[in-house]
């Protein structure tokens, strides 16, 4: 497994990105870093950087909530990403919104306090969730709405369709609920998981709608090197964070909602920039009619155009490019680890979730094994990795469903917990350890990131028997 093109020979067929990491991505090489954590955050281009400069040199811009000239010069780059953003989605601006927000969580916590929870209603979520989505749950229980957990399937991290369907029961309430307008609940779930790299089937979309249920998809993981046609795919909402996809701007996501489904939300308060008046003397305010009703304060007008620029160049860049690349290196990455081997043949790590490539995305998680068969401790990987220059990600990802299933927690038995501190929370587990290794691909990856990264742990960790003993106590996973 010397060479990629072995293996992966259309990898070939990616080398314009090796020109782009030599030039716009050359700070990685002039700072000597390997980077292999784009489920965390993307990587900028020094172009990007450039327009945004460029950008703030030539225009003033102010506050949106005017039409003076400042303000209408903001208004007018936002309102242009806005139909950037609606275009990347092949979404119609009469079918759909685009709310922008912090990130992906903003996006999901504006559909939680604003869905129409009910005591007959169901927020149905797939135990592969990212917390951002898991915490939806709170809304639910508030309005003494039941939330339904769909099991993930060991080991290959996935879930059946049957499952779903399962958790999504056709029943007289739920064919009255059609026939009169309103929904049996809301149905979130991701579109690839930030742990496993398992990209779920999107027809779970229209599978959930038929039985009465609102959609929300989390596309955070899935849209670095996924596209979604909203034209065919019609979920009521997706959440984005944009620096997932293209490293800048940072602070900028969005919620793309279905007009109709925005329609049924209704908002638990009132802010600047969401209205279209308030009164003091008597409890009345009239709510803005569009998105703007959902967008609290003042946007982040000097940096929503970055959203445009960092489409088009993504654009310009390839996704197929991009994907190809990472598929690539994401084979190539599971070979070579479950090939790995102490000296006396016994395997140097445990990998968690699907071993091919088969609707799974640039995303492996998985634990080093030590020369006694014992799983090396989180920290120390973290440690020592970033002794190496490579940044990678270590503990449970925010994904605690997903966890649970890859290190075989049967949270039926679990006692009472009371308020355990992490270390005895772990020790009450029985685990062997906090979380696992993350690595995952992006745009600038190549094959000699993947050597250094073997190179490290097999000089590291080869024969090698690790304690825990010294480490500072957890604060958290």
């Amino acid at each position: 497994m010397t060479d990629i093109l072995d293996s992966y020979p259309e990898y070939g067929m990616t080398t314009k990105l090796d020109e782009l990491r030599a030039v716009e991505y050359s700070y990685l090489d002039e700072q000597c870093h390997v980077y292999m954590d784009y489920t965390g955050s993307g990587l900028a281009a020094r172009a990007q950087y450039r327009a945004h400069a460029a950008r703030l040199e030539c225009t003033t811009f102010g506050n949106p909530h005017s039409i003076n000239p400042t303000s209408q010069s903001a208004t007018d780059l936002v309102e242009q990403t806005r139909k950037r953003v609606l275009a990347h989605f092949n979404a119609s601006p009469e079918e759909y919104s685009v709310i922008f927000t912090a990130n992906a969580t903003g996006a999901a916590r504006l559909v939680g306090e604003a869905y129409p929870f009910r005591r007959r209603s169901r927020l149905v979520l797939t135990s592969d969730n990212h917390n951002s989505v898991n915490g939806l749950r709170e809304f639910a229980r508030r309005a003494n709405c039941r939330t339904h957990y769909v099991p993930i399937r060991a080991p290959d991290m996935r879930i059946d369709t049957a499952t779903i369907a399962k958790a999504l029961p056709v029943s007289k309430c739920s064919l009255f609920v059609r026939a009169s307008g309103s929904r049996a609940g809301l149905f979130a779930y991701p579109a690839q998981s930030n742990f496993s790299g398992v990209q779920h089937p999107l027809g779970w979309v229209s599978l959930a709608q038929k039985r009465g249920y609102d959609v929300l998809l989390d596309a955070a993981a899935y849209l670095p090197t996924g596209t979604l046609d909203l034209s065919a795919l019609k979920p009521e909402f997706v959440t984005v964070s944009w620096y997932k996809l293209f490293g800048f701007p940072t602070g900028v996501g969005c919620l793309i909602a279905r007009r109709d489904a925005l329609a049924r939300l209704v908002r638990p308060w009132f802010s600047g920039g969401t209205i279209v008046a308030a009164t003091v003397g008597i409890p009345w305010h009239m709510m803005v009619p569009d998105e703007g009703a959902f967008e609290d304060g003042t946007v982040n007008f000097l940096s929503i155009p970055d959203v445009h620029f960092g489409l088009d160049w993504l654009t310009g860049v390839g996704m197929e490019l991009v994907r190809t690349r990472v598929r690539s290196l994401t084979g190539w990455f599971i070979d070579r680890l479950a090939m790995l081997r102490h000296s006396d043949d016994t395997p140097m790590a445990a990998i968690y979730g699907p071993t091919s490539l088969k609707s799974r995305g640039g995303t492996v998680s998985f634990n080093l094994l030590d020369a006694a068969g014992k799983v090396v401790d989180e920290r120390i990987v973290a440690m020592e990795s970033a002794a190496a220059r490579i940044s990678l990600r270590t503990g449970c990802f925010c994904n605690p469903g997903a966890g649970e299933v890859a290190f075989g927690i049967d949270t039926d038995a679990l006692p009472p917990l009371g308020h355990p501190s992490f270390d005895e929370f772990l020790r009450i587990m029985n685990l062997p350890s906090a979380g696992a290794v993350r690595v995952s691909f992006g745009v600038a990856s190549t094959a000699a990131d993947v050597d250094y990264f073997f190179a490290f742990v097999e000089n590291t960790y080869r024969d090698r028997v690790t304690t825990s003993d010294g480490l500072a106590l957890r604060t958290g996973c």
